[in-house]
């Protein structure tokens, strides 16, 4: 059984937000289409409190995009975004949600950031997705959303490191950074996951 998994299609990550990926919103056609073909689809959310630990307002002299030590673990700074019950934090108007069966929500924990839809940064804490797929007797999963070089690709590692099938739909994912996208498709390949474009799934 395939699944259909999108990764933080939120406002915040589309031009004009908060932590804007470039053509963000140009992925959200494609995503729709792409779920008519799947018999499961599952989201994510970044889902932060306004205390979190990863915005870069809550570290005195500190500036946006500097990476510090937080708790053992490299972490950027970013700007503030997707906060708990925010226009921000919410789907993209356009994603259509109807077949979206479930919604795992992640960086909720204020001490530390969580890139991957199954495990915060420190894998200490477990979403509960790999679980919730098991139990759909799921084995393949797609992955497709924002930002490509963080959250959806720490979410594909950690899901090939759970022994699923794993796949990149490429065309319906952005990165923040182009030249990190390209280092993470190396990694990708490297780890046995998948990379593949819309039109297969679609034709």
């Amino acid at each position: 059984m395939k699944a259909l998994i999108i990764i933080d299609v939120q406002n915040d990550f589309m031009p004009g937000g908060a932590l804007a990926v470039n053509e963000g919103d140009e992925i959200v056609p494609i995503i729709n289409d792409l779920q008519q073909r799947f018999d499961l689809v599952i989201a994510t959310q970044d889902w932060h409190p306004e205390n979190h630990a990863s915005f870069a307002k809550n570290h005195a002299g500190k500036k946006e995009f500097e990476v510090i030590d937080l708790e053992g673990k490299e972490q950027v700074l970013w700007p503030v975004h997707c906060v708990q019950n925010t226009v921000g934090a919410a789907f993209h108007t356009d994603l259509h949600t109807a077949k979206i069966e479930a919604i795992f929500r992640k960086g909720t924990d204020p001490k530390i950031d969580s890139y991957s839809g199954f495990y915060d940064n420190a894998h200490q804490k477990s979403t509960g997705l790999a679980g919730y797929l098991r139990e759909k007797e799921i084995d393949e999963l797609y992955f497709c959303g924002l930002a490509a070089d963080f959250c959806v690709f720490y979410s594909i590692l950690d899901a090939l490191q759970e022994g699923f099938s794993t796949y990149l739909v490429e065309d319906a994912t952005r990165p923040i950074d182009p030249e990190k996208f390209s280092e993470a498709k190396k990694t990708i390949l490297k780890k046995g996951g998948g990379i593949l474009q819309s039109s297969t799934l679609l034709n």
